[in-house]
Parts: structure tokens; C-alpha cells; sequence
């Protein structure tokens, strides 16, 4: 099973300016509220578009670095 990751929001930090959802691609944020939160997560292609432009820093886009294996020669 493939799990989505998501951006997360710390609603406390926010405050409510509104530039994510503006600036989503995808529009997969909308204003709620008690601020953004993700409306449509099968829409969100972690661009982390509003990690990079949140004023506040509310917005968290943690990226895993995973590391393969070198192809075994046959």
C-alpha cells in the first residue's frame, strides 16, 4: 500500500493570511475556520508550494531521502 504524505499545517503558528491556498497549484487547500487545511488530498502534489511561501512558517513539507540499492550485475 502507497501512503500519501502530506504537507502539515500548525494552525498555531498561522495566521490566516490566506497565501497557501491562494498559491496552491492544485487547489488542494482551502480556508476553513480555523484556518488552511488540505480539502483535497488526492489533489496535493506536495510541491511544497506553501511550505516556501507561509510567512509564518506554518506550513511543513519534510522530504525523505531514501537510499537504493546498486543494481546487481547479471
Amino acid at each position: 500500500m502507497n501512503e500519501r504524505v502530506l504537507p502539515t499545517i500548525n494552525l498555531l503558528l498561522c495566521n490566516r493570511c490566506s497565501v497557501c491556498v491562494v498559491l496552491c497549484p492544485t487547489h488542494a487547500l482551502e480556508m476553513g475556520p480555523e484556518g488552511p487545511w488540505i480539502a483535497r488530498p488526492e489533489d496535493c502534489s506536495y510541491c511544497a508550494t506553501c511550505n516556501t511561501y507561509c510567512p509564518n512558517g506554518a506550513i511543513s513539507a519534510y522530504y525523505e531521502i531514501v537510499w537504493g540499492s546498486m543494481p546487481q550485475e547479471g
